[in-house]
């Protein structure tokens, strides 16, 4: 234990260099800030910073963390158009210039990425390409997309990118991290209602930190995350990053393949194209309450009820960081097939096979 708790202070260029490697991952020359608590943190700083009385944001809502969003960017007084669609699908580059056309007003969107609660993602590319012509300024939550998809932040056009260390990457829930254009840059300094003095004020990082040189840290660092958040960026570097997306993608198709062949569970998402890597939601059959059956299985495996309304009805496979893995998904299918009585072996040979021509 003393191990965690006697060990050097983190300086200015450690945590500097940690956020230069975030911008790698990210794929931007943008800034990157790296803040002190999950994800949420930046998600919420971003939005207050870039929202305000007489904005009108489109809110994609895909599920419920976009349900979040808005209820945040109405607390900022800002207009809120919401595009929400069924959580079992995606929002399309059309859905989305349709709205826009409907509201030429709007000025900022606020997106998904991949919804780890519904196990769907959406086609960020083509939707950036779609609000960066309009004009609008596009935040990206790729809390659950980063190191499981592609994530091209600069080639997208995306303004404001959100992620968290906790899921495809590995690493820890307790610290974040956001990138922030130039565009949207002007946007926060611009906004008399963005935070100020307060710890969601990105431009308090901005003046005391980023602008200064960093140099001096503004407070005292979250030690053990940022030394974790550290190791599994290398850890990702030294895999490849395009080894790890492989992983999680093969993590999904076998799930998804495994499932089908079980045929006592089926995806929540039907359309392989809309179904994130980073996890694979299940619909259980009518009268199978999806938290009891939960409850019978190992706890040790990634698997879980869905929250909310989706208690009874889904359960959710998480095969990420760690748990991208053969091996894992053969596990939750043995114990899949076990509590629903259906047979393993043609599930098993399904998954393999799917596993196999992925990567």
């Amino acid at each position: 234990m003393s191990a965690f708790l006697d060990l050097p202070p983190l300086g200015a260029a450690d945590f500097a260099a940690i956020e230069d490697k975030v911008a790698a991952l990210l794929h931007t020359g943008a800034d990157v800030i790296v803040t002190q608590g999950e994800a949420l943190l930046p998600l919420e700083a971003a939005i207050r910073g870039a929202a305000h009385p007489g904005s009108t944001a489109l809110n994609i809502v895909t599920g419920p963390y976009g349900q979040t969003f808005g209820g945040w960017l109405r607390s900022c007084g800002a207009e809120v158009v919401d595009l929400a669609v069924p959580f079992h699908g995606a929002v399309s580059a059309q859905q989305v210039a349709g709205a826009l056309e409907a509201h030429p007003e709007i000025d900022f969107v606020s997106l998904v990425h991949a919804e780890a609660a519904t196990g769907n993602t959406n086609p960020v590319a083509e939707i950036a390409a779609v609000v960066r012509e309009h004009g609008a300024l596009l935040m990206l939550d790729a809390v659950a997309s980063v190191a499981a998809e592609p994530l091209l932040t600069d080639e997208w056009g995306v303004d404001l990118c959100v992620i968290g260390g906790q899921k495809a990457m590995g690493g820890p829930a307790g610290v974040s991290a956001v990138s922030v254009s130039g565009r949207a840059w002007e946007r926060i300094a611009a906004n008399p209602a963005a935070p100020r003095r307060s710890y969601l004020s990105l431009l308090d990082w901005k003046e005391r930190w980023t602008d200064a040189g960093r140099t001096v840290l503004p407070h005292a660092p979250a030690q053990l995350e940022m030394l974790a958040l550290g190791a599994c960026l290398d850890r990702i570097a030294a895999d490849g990053l395009p080894a790890v997306i492989a992983r999680h993608r093969a993590a999904s198709a076998a799930t998804r393949a495994g499932v089908r062949a079980l045929g006592t569970l089926s995806p929540f998402v039907p359309d392989d194209a809309h179904a994130a890597p980073v996890a694979t939601t299940l619909r259980t059959p009518d009268g199978v309450d999806a938290t009891a059956l939960a409850a019978r299985l190992d706890p040790a495996l990634p698997l879980q009820p869905g929250g909310g309304a989706l208690a009874a009805s889904m359960l959710r496979v998480n095969h990420y960081g760690a748990a991208a893995s053969l091996e894992t998904v053969l596990a939750c299918l043995t114990a899949l097939a076990a509590a629903t009585g259906a047979a393993a072996a043609p599930a098993l040979a399904a998954a393999g096979e799917a596993w196999t021509a992925a990567v």
